[in-house]
C-alpha cells in the first residue's frame, strides 16, 4: 500500500489507523522539499517554532520518520516546496514524478487525498489522478483529509464539485485493525512542530473515523437502472 501525502502529517491524520494495520506501507510526501530561499522564514514556520525553511524541513522530516516508524511505514520524500515558500509546481509536473516513481514500485493500493481546502491538497488529489492513467492494475482510493473535513460543509461541497465533473463518488469499506487508535495517537504527536502551529484541539479530528472513497467517472458506473434491471 502506498499513501500520497501533500505534507508530512497528512497521511498519518488521514489515514494513520489503516497505516498501520499494513506494516510496510509507504508514504510518499509531495511537498517535502526545501524552497530556493532555505533562510526565509514564513508565518507559519515561526509559529510552528523554526527559524527558517533549513530548520523547519529538517525538523519535519525527522518528526515524520518518528510518527511513520511507530506504524512500520517507510517516507519517501519528494523535492518540491509547499505554498508557503511561493513555489507551487505545476499538476503535470507533480503527476510525471508519481508515475515515475510508482510504476516500478507496483503497489496494490494507492490512498490520495480527496483534496480539500488547502491548494497544496487540491494540487496532489489533480496530479495523482492524472497519474492513474499510466498505473493499471491498482486500487485508487481517496481519504478525506482529516482537520479539513470537520469544516463545516467542506466535505459536501467537494463532492458536489466532483460530481459536477462527472466523477462518481462512493464510499470505500476499509476497517482498521482494532487496537490501533492508541498507536495512530502517538504517530499523530510526533508532528509536534504542527500542533503548536495548529492549536490545542486540533488533533481532535484525527480521532475520528478514517474514510476512504472510490472516485469513478460516471460514464464507467455498472449501477444503472438498466443495468440492475437487467
Amino acid at each position: 500500500m502506498i499513501v500520497v501525502s501533500p505534507h508530512f502529517d497528512d497521511a498519518v491524520f488521514g489515514c494513520g489507523a489503516l497505516l498501520a494495520g499494513h506494516p510496510c506501507a509507504r508514504v510518499v510526501t509531495v511537498f517535502a522539499g526545501l524552497p530556493r530561499d532555505a533562510g526565509r522564514c514564513t508565518e507559519w514556520d515561526a509559529h510552528s517554532g523554526f527559524a527558517d525553511a533549513r530548520e523547519a524541513i529538517a525538523q519535519r522530516r525527522r518528526e515524520d520518520r518518528r510518527a511513520l516508524g511507530l506504524l512500520k511505514a517507510q517516507p519517501l520524500w519528494l523535492d518540491f516546496a509547499d505554498a508557503q515558500y511561493g513555489e507551487s509546481p505545476g499538476i503535470d509536473d507533480v503527476a510525471a514524478v508519481l508515475r515515475e516513481l510508482l510504476r516500478p514500485l507496483s503497489p496494490d493500493t494507492l490512498l490520495y487525498p480527496l483534496g480539500l481546502f488547502h491548494s497544496d491538497h487540491h494540487l496532489v488529489h489533480e496530479a495523482c489522478r492524472a497519474a492513474l492513467p499510466a498505473l493499471p492494475g491498482l486500487e485508487p482510493l481517496a481519504y478525506e483529509d482529516a482537520l479539513y473535513r470537520a469544516r463545516p460543509g467542506l466535505l459536501q461541497q467537494r463532492l458536489a464539485e466532483l460530481a459536477g465533473r462527472g466523477v462518481q463518488a462512493t464510499p470505500a469499506h476499509r476497517v482498521a485493525p482494532s487496537g490501533v487508535a492508541a498507536l495512530k495517537a502517538q504517530a499523530v504527536q510526533a508532528y509536534a512542530s504542527q500542533l503548536r502551529a495548529l492549536g490545542a484541539d486540533a488533533a481532535d479530528d484525527t480521532a475520528r473515523p478514517e474514510r476512504y472513497w472510490a472516485l469513478q467517472p460516471v460514464a464507467d458506473s455498472r449501477c444503472t437502472e438498466h443495468g440492475r434491471r437487467s
